[in-house]
């Protein structure tokens, strides 16, 4: 009986033990912890730079030449998101020239999410699709020439 008294509690330890290992990857956050929060739109990329204001700066940024332009992603922990985004046309004028103005549809949505990496993938919808995350940005490269978008960016909301 005095020998269970003490292998018992001896062999409870070396369990104990074994159990808490340390399996962090390095002290590194896992990108579904990293990109939960707010991410808000700042930058929408296109493919030449255009001088949509009229006031002499040509920018490959849209959100530098219309005021209207805005978005925002909601990850929350129970791995569901939801979009608001400023809807934007873009029409050829003439000479690589093009004509870019906010509709008065947003564009919504939401959905489930996924990571696996450092992609992030936002099922429901073929807006959002996959983006790549990068520190505190996430990307949504569609790589268009105009009038279609090179890329949407997102930051994350301190």
């Amino acid at each position: 009986m005095k020998k269970i008294k003490v292998i018992l509690p001896s062999l409870f330890v070396t369990f104990l033990t074994l159990s808490c290992g340390s399996d962090d990857g390095g002290g590194e956050v896992a990108a579904d912890l990293q990109v939960i929060g707010i991410w808000d739109l700042s930058e929408v990329n296109i493919s030449s730079a255009q001088d949509v204001d009229m006031d002499g700066t040509s920018s490959t940024n849209l959100m530098n030449e219309l005021d209207c332009i805005s978005g925002t992603i909601l990850i929350d922990g129970d791995n569901v998101w939801t979009f608001e985004q400023t809807g934007i046309s873009i029409t050829a004028i003439t000479g690589g020239q093009f004509f870019a103005q906010c509709s008065v549809n947003d564009v919504t949505g939401t959905g489930a999410w996924t990571a696996n990496g450092n992609q992030i993938t936002f099922q429901g919808s073929t807006i959002l699709g996959t983006l790549t995350l990068n520190g505190d940005q996430l990307t949504n490269l569609i790589d268009d020439d105009l009038p279609g978008i090179r890329s949407y960016v997102y930051v994350k909301r301190e």
